[in-house]
């Protein structure tokens, strides 16, 4: 009988623990930025992180001499929350903002207004998230949808800090030409209590940013 319960428990724990975090977007925490993400498949960027990523046979580098840059923003509006600061908020995404700008810019010069053969881009942070480590359930900051359940069995378990950027580039007609969606992993933070800083998702960032400096299309 001991032996049944023991192998029931860990049957029951297997479960719970099963999922693994993903490195990759889930199709439900797609923001709606892009508008479409049928065409996105899995890749892998320069310094081997995961993302989603789709490219257009039509896009050729070549083909495009200058880029205009739109500022990052958040999508949805962002709201302050009792683990996120307005002041945090603004500084994740000024830096992500200046720190994506100066990467375009090192495949591109950037322009004021567009020409037909001008690159078009634009990007935003969809989410700022505190995940579980080693768990699929998570909680999404600003907009918190925690399951209520899962920290009952899990108690205060330690989170993967991490941002989801969406980016798209089109043409200067609007013709969708590279789609990228990629989660970027921040430091660990202890628990669903804590804080989420600047500090915790800045080397996240880096790593992106690094990301978007060294892409290259095959």
């Amino acid at each position: 009988m001991r032996k049944t319960s023991v192998a029931a428990l860990l049957a029951v724990s297997s479960l719970l623990l099963a999922g693994c975090t993903s490195h990759v977007a889930d199709k439900e925490q797609y923001s709606g930025f892009l508008g479409d993400y049928s065409q996105l498949k899995p890749a892998e960027s320069v310094s081997g992180e995961q993302t989603l990523r789709w490219i257009s046979p039509d896009y050729q580098k070549g083909n495009f001499k200058n880029a205009h840059y739109t500022p990052v923003i958040y999508y949805p509006a962002a709201h302050p929350s009792q683990r996120i600061s307005q002041q945090t908020l603004d500084e994740i995404r000024n830096y992500t903002d200046i720190q994506l700008k100066g990467a375009i810019a090192t495949h591109w010069p950037l322009v004021a207004s567009k020409s037909s053969q001008t690159l078009m881009v634009r990007a935003a942070i969809t989410a700022v998230n505190a995940e579980n480590k080693g768990m699929q359930f998570y909680e999404v900051v600003p907009v918190a949808a925690v399951v209520a359940s899962t920290m009952a069995a899990t108690g205060h378990r330690t989170q993967n800090s991490m941002l989801f950027l969406e980016l798209e580039a089109t043409d200067a007609t609007g013709k969708p030409m590279i789609r990228v969606v990629r989660k970027a992993f921040g430091k660990t933070v202890n628990n669903s209590t804590t804080a989420i800083t600047f500090a915790d998702l800045k080397p996240g960032i880096d790593k992106m940013i690094r990301d978007a400096v060294s892409f290259t299309t095959p």
